[in-house]
């Protein structure tokens, strides 16, 4: 069974930056593609940054490109999302998955969830 736990989320004004990490159990880390997603309230759970095995290929939703970067470390079986630049539009609960398949890509099936972690931006 695989765990994914998220943490660095808050409260940050507009214009600042925040960097979520993802830890996660299990052998098998580096075999798959990691992603991060966000839900706001009332909204659909949205795609939002996704790294496939060994970092060669990186995805973006069109509305955080240029903003956030996502990364990984193997050795330490996590992902990150660094945020910079944040907006009001940005607030919402972020959560860390893991693909099915090695690509992350936005397309793939994400078969495994973090609980999620806050983040809230203010004016």
């Amino acid at each position: 069974q695989v765990q994914l736990v998220e943490s660095g989320g808050g409260l940050v004004q507009a214009g600042g930056s925040l960097r979520l990490s993802c830890a996660s159990s299990g052998r098998a880390f580096s075999f798959y593609g990691m992603g991060w997603f966000r839900q706001a309230p009332g909204k659909e759970r949205e795609f939002v940054a996704g790294i496939s095995r060994l970092a060669m290929s990186t995805y973006y939703a069109d509305s955080v490109k240029g903003r956030f970067t996502i990364s990984r470390d193997n050795a330490k079986n996590t992902v990150y999302l660094q945020m910079n630049s944040l907006k009001l539009e940005d607030t919402a609960t972020y959560y860390c998955a893991r693909s099915d398949d090695l690509s992350g890509a936005p397309t793939s099936s994400w078969r495994y969830w973090g609980q999620g972690t806050q983040v809230t931006v203010s004016s």
